[in-house]
């Protein structure tokens, strides 16, 4: 059963990190397109693009750095009971 477990969180953060890779970037290219499209100057995709892509790895940087953190402490205190 722990097994079982521990393969759905690995699944879910997979997903977690996924979501929060490509809303950004959707979101900015979506946005790009329709101001781009609205003043007519469609050049302004690319970096609205790159924008959505750095935010997408700043979002999965904030995730990672929780879960090792959580992780490193919970390594501290299974450490310390057994002390």
């Amino acid at each position: 059963m722990k097994y079982k477990k521990n393969v759905y969180q690995s699944f879910t953060m997979i997903m977690q990190f996924g979501m929060n890779m490509i809303v950004p970037i959707l979101m900015c290219t979506m946005l790009g397109v329709y101001i781009g499209k609205k003043f007519d100057m469609m050049i302004i995709v690319a970096p609205l693009f790159i924008m959505g892509a750095l935010a997408g790895f700043r979002n999965i940087y904030v995730m990672a750095k929780k879960i090792y953190e959580q992780e490193s402490d919970r390594d501290t205190k299974h450490v310390k009971k057994t002390e």
